[in-house]
């Protein structure tokens, strides 16, 4: 199997596949979801190991590729597969991929247990540019045979992040929507308002899934993770004074701490949508 010592591999109910990478800072979280026809395969990691190989390794069925949105560690691979899917907003960010310099930044930013990265990977490469085919729009149902995805438009966290139902098999594909962890609302792409919104959507959602597959932290969540954060951040939208302030990434932040997972929000434009 390619690339064991990178990748964590479980299989979980109704034919759903994580595919982790927890030796890297962070800890991404891809999918394969499995149809009679076909396999979503839910973002491509950080772009070590033989991700494609990986994939091809589980599953014999098609790969469709579903990109939650097109930051660096959800398009690491994407290039390598042939039916690619993604909101509008994100196709400028994933043809462009990740030049070299850039790649070399982000990847070895934080520190990590650089001994299991793979022997033969080289940030020096960059993340090659991937070209769509098709787009992922609100309402769009994704035919896998015999099974379907939902696609919701959920920005915030970025312009085009897009989350995924299966209402049969009552699960969600969160992306980097929510999770129990930090969650960055702060880049000049973020949106704190459509943030809100998009938490306020899932949130409606709640008595269609029982488990949440989110890109970064525990997964798989309970359906009660969704409430707990939304009921957080309408608290924030209320004018919740923050825990401290800070910087990261070289733009100045306010953090709003509840234990297990945070708001990180950029301090002018916060000010700015709590006043909508």
């Amino acid at each position: 199997m390619a690339d064991r010592d990178w990748f964590e591999v479980q299989r979980l109910p109704h034919a759903v596949t994580m595919i982790r990478e927890p030796h890297h800072s962070e800890d991404v979280k891809s999918y394969l979801v499995e149809g009679e026809e076909d396999v979503a395969v839910i973002d491509t990691g950080t772009g070590a190991g033989d991700f494609a190989g990986l994939v091809a390794a589980l599953t014999s069925r098609r790969p469709r590729l579903l990109q939650t949105h097109a930051h660096w560690d959800h398009i690491g691979a994407s290039c390598r597969f042939e039916d690619v899917l993604v909101h509008r907003t994100e196709a400028e960010a994933l043809r462009a991929g990740l030049t070299a310099e850039r790649y070399h930044d982000v990847f070895w930013r934080d520190p990590f247990d650089n001994a299991r990265v793979p022997s033969k990977f080289d940030t020096r490469s960059g993340i090659p540019g991937a070209e769509p085919n098709s787009w992922l729009e609100h309402g769009d149902r994704i035919d896998l045979g015999g099974r379907e995805l939902e696609v919701f438009h959920t920005p915030g966290h970025s312009p085009g992040s897009v989350t995924f139902l299966d209402r049969r098999a009552r699960a969600l594909f969160s992306g980097d929507l929510l999770y129990l962890g930090a969650m960055y609302v702060f880049f000049p792409s973020s949106d704190p308002a459509a943030f809100r919104a998009s938490l306020q959507l899932v949130a409606s959602l709640a008595d269609a899934f029982d488990a949440v597959y989110p890109s970064h932290g525990p997964s798989p969540l309970e359906a009660g993770h969704v409430l707990t954060i939304h009921d957080a951040f309408e608290d924030v939208w209320q004018g919740r004074l923050p825990d401290r302030l800070g910087s990261l990434y070289g733009l100045p932040i306010v953090v709003f701490d509840f234990g297990s997972f945070a708001f990180l929000l950029p301090p002018d434009r916060l000010s700015v949508a709590a006043e909508g």
